[in-house]
């Protein structure tokens, strides 16, 4: 017996050392992250429907809205946001925004995309997937500022601006709500697809641009009518088509969560525009084609933060607020306040902005995000939401004033004069539209 037992030992330690390798293969395989086809394609789709509501979305709409010696002055600008937010997203920005660091920005392990693999960083998409993903949102932010300083900036100006401000506005906010450790994110700030990182940024951003610039020579007394609405109407109608990868995207996976985001997306969105169109209708009385889309955009940016946490009826009444209330800021408020937001960048992000942020706090369902707002008991989830708009108004506010102040006294902001009454695109491109 004894002699069977050590012929026999050798060959039990080996099969237990077998045993245990194998063991800890499977738990090692099982804790990596595992890429998903499925939620891979899906999420190749939604970045290049966040990319289309840019180019050639964003421009196509405030293309038409603006007049027509001016039309490829605005067009260029979102074009070439694009090129140069894609660029600064590489180098910096994306390691800024979304790897380890402090809770109010991330480190620089990332920079030039360095170590970046064909595996996935976490969850089921490439890194790089996510990575370009996040690079739509980082080039449409700073594209949505140029409606509030519409007719009346220099490109170099503006080119210097949006860079700056990608760095040092977008990136940290975009860390404190998205980023690994941030710190909105912490505190409970719900933020499903960008309302204070996107919209409420670049809406107080655009306030703080028309506000220090001034307004465009002949405001309130001369015809600033939109050129071509039909241009317009193209581009919001590619906004919203876009915006279902922006929101249900930003579930980062092909699964019930994202479709419901874009169920109330497409909700939202329909009914803003008719509180709009209404709200319109009843106070000047015609419906008009701008005010429609106007109502639309107002309806995809209120929905944005609230599209992976609420359901239908919350989105319809986000929807329909959002709809009535933005038309009152995009006319009435601004009227009585005197700034020129040219193309409402402010009285439809910022206000859309806050107001779907602030309503994600009452209508956040728990058993589609996760989390419970007012309706469910949770009112001091609306004190949560203030208080992440509030951080992200002020460092907006001040960074965004500081970046404009400084850029004016090195290079100035403003075209001359002439320039502004004969048109910026001869004058800054050399082209016109004939």
């Amino acid at each position: 017996m004894n002699r069977l037992n050590k012929i026999a030992a050798p060959f039990v330690a080996a099969l237990v050392g077998v045993i245990g390798w194998s063991a800890a293969a499977l738990a090692e395989e099982a804790a990596a992250p595992k890429l998903d086809t499925g939620d891979t394609a899906w999420m190749l789709t939604s970045t290049a429907l966040v990319l289309l509501m840019t180019i050639p979305g964003l421009a196509l709409f405030y293309g038409g809205m603006v007049r027509k010696m001016n039309v490829l002055a605005t067009v260029m600008q979102s074009f070439a946001i694009t090129c140069l937010m894609t660029i600064i997203w590489v180098v910096v920005g994306y390691s800024l925004a979304f790897t380890e660091g402090s809770p109010y920005i991330g480190g620089f392990s990332r920079v030039m995309l360095n170590g970046m693999t064909l595996d996935a960083l976490s969850g089921t998409i490439p890194e790089s997937v996510f990575m370009m993903f996040q690079m739509t949102f980082a080039i449409i932010t700073p594209a949505l500022i140029a409606g509030a300083f519409a007719d009346r900036m220099k490109f170099s100006s503006m080119l210097v601006f949006m860079g700056l401000w990608s760095i040092l506005v977008y990136s940290p906010v975009c860390h404190w709500v998205w980023g690994p450790g941030g710190f909105l994110a912490a505190d409970g700030v719900l933020d499903f697809a960008g309302g204070t990182v996107v919209h409420i940024n670049a809406g107080v951003a655009g306030l703080v641009c028309c506000l220090v610039l001034g307004k465009r020579k002949g405001y309130g007394t001369e015809n600033f009518s939109p050129h071509n609405l039909v241009l317009s109407l193209i581009g919001a109608s590619l906004l919203w088509v876009g915006w279902f990868g922006f929101n249900a995207g930003s579930a980062v996976a092909a699964n019930g969560r994202a479709g419901m985001a874009m169920t109330v997306t497409q909700i939202a969105t329909a009914a803003a525009a008719m509180g709009w169109m209404f709200a319109e209708w009843i106070t000047r009385g015609k419906p008009a084609v701008l005010g429609i889309i106007s109502g639309a955009v107002a309806g995809l940016v209120a929905i944005t933060p609230a599209s992976g946490f609420v359901d239908a009826s919350g989105a319809l009444v986000i929807g329909g607020v959002a709809g009535v209330l933005c038309f009152f800021s995009a006319t009435t408020m601004k009227n009585l306040l005197g700034y020129d937001d040219s193309l409402d960048a402010f009285g439809v992000h910022g206000v859309g902005g806050f107001i779907g942020a602030v309503l994600t706090g009452v209508f956040a369902v728990k058993a589609i995000g996760g989390s419970s707002g007012a309706i469910e008991g949770n009112v001091g989830q609306i004190l949560t939401q203030l208080y992440g708009v509030g951080f992200t108004v002020v460092w907006s506010a001040v960074v965004s004033f500081i970046i404009l102040k400084v850029i004016d006294l090195v290079m100035g902001l403003r075209v001359d004069e002439e320039v502004e009454r004969d048109g910026l695109d001869l004058a800054l491109h050399g082209e016109t539209v004939h």
